[in-house]
């Protein structure tokens, strides 16, 4: 009898051993995968450009944007374009990807494509090229034609004393949030159109305007009372809760 129980606490022990070693590898595949593509912040994008030398740099704006300033040694593949997959393809899916855009809404986008086609570690940068320049990063420029100056500062005070209430709306046409944003925001001007009105402001054609304005990150909203600005916010918003932080 005694000889039956300590065989039976022996298995048991083994069993739980062997249990509790699966459950180990399992968390250690889980972290392990869930390391595979990260964001970072500008700061810390900096440091792996430096620490990771076997890293591959990518830009996935459109050439024009990538003539008009990129990070050093840069390889841009539009990740718009029918050819990005292939042109990605190309890169060495063992090796590091440390990808870009103009904001972080393209690369996150690439991230994720790259991180389907197989490749091993992939950190999208945190706010893109607008957020590094606004840290006072350095970028290179090509030979893009140049741009139109756009709206200055004092230009858009002019537009936003024009109105009662103006309701400015930083945006871009590839910008995922910004097109979900739109809607929402012509819908409530439209229901408050005797005392409120949108401003539109293009962030490709009108970059000098927004380093102005310290703006490093798209859908940026301002709202201004009689010329003075009562109130800003970052990203996406739902009208009840516009109503609400704006009292409109």
């Amino acid at each position: 009898m005694r000889r039956l129980v300590t065989i039976l606490l022996l298995s048991s022990a083994s069993y739980m051993a062997s249990c509790q070693g699966r459950s180990t590898t399992t968390a250690s595949q889980t972290t392990t995968a869930g390391q595979i593509k990260q964001t970072v912040a500008v700061d810390d994008f900096e440091k792996k450009m430096s620490t990771l030398p076997e890293a591959q740099l990518l830009d996935v704006r459109t050439p024009d944007e990538y003539k008009g300033g990129h990070l050093k040694n840069a390889i841009n593949i539009d990740v718009r374009a029918d050819e990005f997959e292939a042109e990605v393809g190309k890169l060495d899916r063992a090796k590091p990807v440390l990808v870009y855009c103009l904001s972080g809404g393209r690369s996150g986008a690439a991230a994720a494509k790259m991180e389907e086609m197989g490749f091993k570690a992939i950190y999208n940068m945190d706010g893109g090229i607008m957020r590094w320049e606004s840290a006072g990063k350095a970028v290179e420029t090509g030979n893009a034609a140049p741009k139109a100056p756009g709206m200055t500062v004092a230009e858009l005070n002019q537009q936003v004393s024009k109105g009662r209430y103006v309701l400015v709306d930083y945006n871009a046409k590839w910008c995922e949030p910004c097109k979900k944003m739109l809607p929402v925001l012509e819908a409530l001007v439209d229901k408050r159109k005797d005392k409120l009105t949108l401003l539109k402001i293009d962030a490709d054609a009108n970059e000098g305007l927004l380093k102005a304005k310290g703006i490093a990150s798209i859908p940026y909203l301002e709202l201004y009372e009689n010329g003075k600005l009562i109130w800003q916010h970052t990203g996406l918003i739902e009208e009840a809760d516009l109503l609400k932080e704006t009292k409109l």
